[in-house]
């Protein structure tokens, strides 16, 4: 039989190697799930979890547009001051002019957000390439109207007029251009053409399926890039220019119907009612200006006292 001291002397060991192995084993769990430092206090050989990125903002901050802001455009393309009032003079001066034109429209409770309406598909009178009857805005033209859009803090929206070719295909092959947190899309049917029509010289139309087709395309482009709320603007010059009652709300898409037209301002009042009566699901409401052909031209105040209020307003 062993003396006690001795039994003392081995049971005091054990009981030392056993913390010594607890110790060791807490670090190890402690690294394995992911606590940064190795058993015996060195670093972590694994890398840390890499922080979520943040989330992409709207200029002058946040992630909707609407109702947060008022969008108040100008619409054209530099090929021709008659294409509208953006393309007139350098865009640095536009959007000056731009500032002042939308400054009325502000209220504490609701911001403007300026943005620049581009022509990146213009309707063509000749079939061009492709027969498609349009013509394509250069990459660098549309980077130059980006540039300044930024700048000023603005939003840049890039305007489709197909000619004979159709939305779906004009909208993809400006991708790399959509999947940006600061531009937006608008479609012009007036200027969606069929396989015989010219024009300029008759007023398109465009089925709801087709437009149903590029809003579930963009909105699956916002998703998959974690985009903030993208403006997707219908211009609106007839009755039957789009089946309103049959288009889709979509997820992450800012949809605006646009009252387009020019005339006197009891024409435009009329047509604008009118439009906004009607079955328009997640649609809000817009309104387009024209400087020149509009006779008697509606002021900022004017356009406010319209019910409902536009969402956006548009200047050609």
């Amino acid at each position: 039989m062993e003396a006690p001291i001795v039994y003392r002397r081995r049971r005091l060991v054990a009981i030392a190697l056993l913390a010594l192995v607890a110790l060791a084993m807490a670090g190890l769990i402690a690294w394995l799930s992911g606590g940064g430092a190795a058993p015996g206090g060195g670093k972590a050989t694994a890398s840390k979890r890499a922080a979520p990125r943040p989330l992409l903002q709207l200029p002058g901050g946040g992630r909707r547009l609407l109702p947060d802001r008022r969008i108040v455009a100008f619409y054209g393309a530099p090929q021709a001051d008659e294409l509208g009032e953006l393309g007139i003079g350098p865009p640095a001066k536009m959007i000056k002019r731009l500032q002042r034109q939308a400054k009325p429209y502000a209220r504490k409770t609701r911001p403007v957000l300026p943005a620049m309406e581009l022509l990146a598909v213009i309707a063509a009178n000749a079939p061009g390439p492709g027969d498609r009857w349009n013509t394509r805005q250069e990459d660098k033209v549309i980077r130059r109207y980006l540039r300044a859009a930024r700048q000023a803090h603005a939003l840049l929206v890039l305007d489709i007029q197909p000619g004979r070719s159709d939305f779906f295909t004009e909208t993809v092959r400006l991708r790399k251009w959509l999947k940006l947190p600061d531009v937006g899309l608008a479609l012009d049917p007036e200027w969606r053409m069929g396989p015989t029509q010219i024009p300029g010289k008759v007023i398109g139309s465009v089925k709801s399926r087709e437009v149903n087709a590029v809003s579930a395309w963009l909105s699956q482009l916002v998703q998959r890039g974690r985009l903030p709320e993208k403006l997707f603007l219908i211009h609106q010059f007839t009755d039957d220019m789009v089946d309103e009652a049959t288009l889709k709300p979509r997820r992450g898409l800012s949809m605006v119907l646009n009252t387009d037209g020019f005339g006197g301002q009891a024409i435009k009042k009329a047509k604008y009612h009118a439009f906004t009566s009607s079955p328009r699901k997640a649609f809000h409401p817009g309104f387009k200006l024209f400087y020149r052909e509009d006779t008697n031209l509606m002021t900022p105040s004017q356009v406010l006292h319209l019910h409902p209020r536009p969402d956006v307003v548009i200047y050609e």
